[in-house]
């Protein structure tokens, strides 16, 4: 069956090189028997892809089930995917089947593996590697032949160096991944897709097909459609309905776009060297943190300067270092303003030392404020701090591990 057949038959409307490559390798491993896990934010259209899959298969003619492992409770995750004994907790009053034997020899499409708790990946890694799993209660092993479809909008890879995913399960899911790309990807199929949908809806409500000024159709272009797919349909559904024109200006779009659009940081580019959007995501929360504390530093001076200002006597209580052992030598010397040094209208502090040879030398010291010094301060900290181990100390920095394996290099810092 060719590319444009697939789409017709499960109603899929786009032409972008990405979607295309994307199809072709669905079509390319429907079938095996080899696991996929599929990538793609919130609205893409995962689903589908699994849908594709099965149908493709040699087991097309048994079931198949779509499981989101988000919405079902940590408690009953274990019972609903491998089934329970009867009186194996409160309220099984009956022995149950759970999905991984009714679905025997079919398909089950887990949407949102990485809401997985810990212990039902440790049970689901053992049906991937042996086709064996125990129901909940139970002391006997039993047997299954199920292909399973992974999703995730989420970054595994970082959820493993997280603790969050298992690493093991992460790369037996992973054998085949297809990465669905966002609709902000998919710029040459946003209006194709708008007409589709507004054609739809003017069928199922009984009017006229709304139609796109040449500016509306470049906001619509321009948008950054944080719920892709599902929120074109979303928006082309109030405008069918709640539009009283049916040309469709910018300004009268804009209307039903959100106030705020979403921002997105630009895409990292592939190649050598290159970070993932979370990992970027990762270190600009690094920086954040910096600049925080370096305010909070500037702050801290402001407030220590003014209070002096306002009781110049606290200056004599001030200690400082003195290297031959005195430490009755106050940090300004004879600190106090004189008179007619400081006004509301020309605030201004005059330092005067009435003992000369109290400081007999004063070097001004600027503390660096670049920021590539401070990330490195701050990765050599967490690494003394830990030892360092550099797992615990990408966690404690919020960075994956091969971040800061990266950082190590780039700022040639030895392993400590």
């Amino acid at each position: 069956m060719d590319l444009q057949s697939i789409k017709n038959r499960f109603n899929i409307i786009g032409n972008s090189g990405a979607l295309n490559h994307a199809l072709n390798v669905a079509i390319q491993v429907a079938n095996t028997d080899l696991s996929v896990l599929i990538n793609g934010e919130s609205g893409v259209g995962k689903e589908v892809f699994s849908q594709i899959i099965h149908a493709l298969s040699s087991r097309k003619h048994n079931s198949f089930i779509a499981v989101n492992c988000g919405a079902i409770p940590e408690g009953t995750i274990d019972s609903e995917l491998f089934g329970h004994e009867k009186g194996s907790f409160t309220g099984a009053v009956d022995t149950r089947k759970g999905y991984f034997e009714t679905v025997n020899g079919g398909t089950i499409f887990l949407d949102e593996i990485g809401e997985m708790p810990l212990g039902t990946q440790a049970r689901l890694l053992r049906v991937l590697e042996t086709g064996e799993y125990i129901r909940v209660g139970s002391s006997k092993v039993q047997k299954t032949d199920v292909r399973v479809i992974a999703a995730t909008n989420k970054d595994l890879l970082e959820y493993t160096n997280k603790g969050r995913f298992r690493e093991d399960l992460y790369y037996r899911l992973n054998t085949v991944p297809i990465r669905v790309p966002a609709l902000r990807d998919r710029q040459e199929d946003i209006i194709l897709l708008f007409r589709k949908f507004a054609t739809d809806f003017a069928e199922k409500y009984k009017t006229s097909p709304v139609q796109l000024s040449e500016e509306a159709r470049q906001v619509l272009i321009k948008y950054s459609w944080p719920g892709n797919v599902r929120e074109l349909k979303n928006i082309a559904e109030q405008i069918s309905v709640l539009s009283k024109e049916k040309n469709i200006s910018d300004a009268q779009l804009q209307e039903f776009l959100p106030e705020h659009s979403f921002v997105r940081l630009p895409a990292l580019s592939g190649g050598p060297g290159a970070v993932s959007q979370a990992e970027f995501a990762n270190e600009r929360e690094i920086l954040y943190k910096l600049f925080f504390d370096m305010k909070k530093d500037v702050n801290e001076l402001k407030k220590m300067f003014f209070d002096l200002i306002q009781n110049p006597a606290m200056a004599h209580n001030i200690p400082v270092y003195n290297p031959d052992g005195n430490s009755d030598i106050p940090a300004f010397g004879n600190l106090a303003p004189t008179a007619g040094s400081y006004s509301g209208n020309s605030p201004a502090v005059i330092i005067r030392s009435d003992n000369t040879n109290s400081l007999q030398q004063h070097e001004e010291v600027e503390e660096s404020l670049s920021i590539v010094d401070k990330e490195k301060e701050l990765i050599i900290k967490a690494l003394k701090k830990h030892r360092g181990k550099r797992r615990d100390a990408s966690i404690d920095l919020g960075i994956s591990e091969r971040t800061l394996y990266r950082k190590l290099k780039e700022y040639d810092i030895e392993h400590l």
